[in-house]
């Protein structure tokens, strides 16, 4: 059953976001002072009580001749067309204004069932306020004041949603109105996403089946550009202003039998660059790139490469991500395919096992052969080898290249064993795992690149003893 979709309307900082997040009952849309915080439509699945519906923030709609503003409204009012029911807010500190009417008698044109919010009303005086909008000529039964930061005024605005939602096949409980907890985020500058953790989270070992694809590089590399592409409509807003996404934007497609998650993130840049809303662009990075198993690392093919490239690239390598190397804006490069690629490998040498393709975004070549990598990113990323093929070549490789005896202590390998996916992860059993050398690791990890599909993935190679410890010494 396909989900109702209920969208926020309104102009810019009415606190559609602040509802949006409040309604999911945890911090997931940017909300700022910032007018114009939100550009991109947000999508999430929620539960009004125990009715489920898919929930769409839209960006504010300004008036504004500015290019990023004309696309935002452009992409609310889409969005608004393709809804079932349509909360329009309003800030209810002020009057009702003549953009609020324009655009509420606008939507009611629509035939799309719709309720009027009036954000703002903190306390029993400032209700005296909410008179003035009912000249807006909404049945009084579908105006809702409110205060989302006092949290009042809310139940009966999810109490009328769930009327308007279908009954669910199976009912899961709801939190009471006042139940709603936020964690701070903290401002993450690309820096503080490149700091070395010791035990980094990652993924549960049940292979995941859907394919989470993050877009990442800097800004006006042509990522929303990309994604627009990618899922086959303007999903997300593009402009030539750098900075122009706020929050990642998430789209869900399915592609060859696979579910297909794309995000694309605000473009990194370094601290001391951060401009005004950006600093807000990079709070849920670091949350985004946990969750993902694939990257797309986006460079401007048009443009010489920066070090700021070469530093985003390293967080392919902190998240053990499978990794793409995009170049974008083909239809604009001047050079040789060769030229670039060889400047691309001498400058990533870690990322040597990523492949790499050429695109245009504008004009969609290569999109299609883009989408056929991913894919193949993720069945590489997800494979797990045959104990007795991973012992084979391991000792192939040992007769080739014979293991080292630092200071005449003699090293043996008993056993090999992949333990994990995604990426994947190897054990070599041994007798001294401390005294193997970082280059013999290499060599193996080498050698399984020549004998197995690994292209584009990680692969990690973990020595230990028979007792599981990486550190002790089993002379047996």
């Amino acid at each position: 059953m396909e989900l109702k979709k209920i969208a926020l309307i309104g102009q810019p900082n009415v606190g559609k976001s602040s509802l949006f997040n409040r309604i999911l009952k945890k911090r997931v849309a940017i909300v700022s002072d910032v007018s114009g915080t939100t550009r991109d439509i947000r999508k999430q699945e929620i539960s009004i009580f125990d009715r489920p519906a898919l929930l769409l923030d839209t960006g504010g709609i300004d008036e504004t001749n500015d290019a990023i503003f004309s696309n935002v409204k452009k992409m609310s009012v889409e969005t608004a067309k393709m809804a079932d029911i349509i909360l329009f807010m309003v800030d209810g500190k002020k009057l009702p204004d003549d953009k609020d009417k324009e655009l509420f008698y606008e939507l009611q044109k629509l035939g799309i069932t719709l309720a009027l919010v009036i954000n703002k009303i903190d306390n029993d005086k400032e209700m005296e306020r909410v008179w003035e909008f009912f000249e807006f000529g909404v049945p009084s039964d579908r105006v809702f004041p409110i205060s989302v930061s006092h949290n009042r005024g809310t139940r009966k605005l999810l109490e009328w949603l769930e009327a308007q939602l279908p009954e669910p096949e199976d009912s899961q409980e709801y939190r009471d109105e006042d139940d709603f907890e936020y964690e701070e985020d903290d401002d993450i500058a690309l820096e503080d996403l490149l700091e070395e953790e010791e035990n980094p989270s990652k993924k549960e070992q049940v292979i995941d089946e859907e394919v989470r694809v993050a877009i990442i590089g800097r800004p006006n590399v042509g990522k929303s550009s990309i994604l627009n592409a990618l899922v086959g409509y303007e999903r997300s807003v593009v402009s030539n202003v750098a900075g122009t996404t706020i929050d990642p934007v998430d789209e869900t497609v399915t592609y060859k039998d696979k579910k297909v998650t794309f995000v694309d993130t605000a473009g990194l840049r370094r601290r001391g660059r951060i401009e005004g809303i950006e600093k807000f662009a990079l709070m849920r990075t670091n949350e985004m790139l946990e969750n993902a198993n694939t990257a797309l690392l986006i460079l401007d093919a048009s443009a010489p490469l920066a070090d700021l490239d070469e530093k985003i690239a390293g967080l392919v390598d902190k998240f053990a991500l499978g990794v793409i190397i995009v170049l974008n804006k083909w239809d604009e490069n001047m050079d040789t395919y060769e030229k670039i690629v060889a400047e691309v490998r001498r400058r990533f040498k870690f990322l040597h096992y990523a492949p790499i393709i050429a695109v245009s975004a504008k004009t969609k070549r290569s999109i299609d052969k883009l989408k056929d990598k991913i894919i193949q990113v993720h069945e590489n990323f997800s494979q797990r080898i045959p104990t007795s093929k991973l012992n084979t070549i391991i000792n192939e490789a040992i007769i080739r290249h014979s293991l080292p005896s630092p200071n005449g202590r003699l090293l043996r390998i008993y056993y090999s064993t992949q333990y994990k996916t995604q990426p994947p992860t190897i054990a070599l059993i041994m007798n001294r795992p401390s005294l193997l050398h970082f280059s013999y690791k290499r060599y193996l990890i080498n050698t399984l690149r020549e004998n197995l599909n690994f292209e584009g993935v990680p692969i990690h190679l973990v020595a230990r003893s028979r007792s599981g410890n990486e550190n002790e010494n089993d002379d047996e």
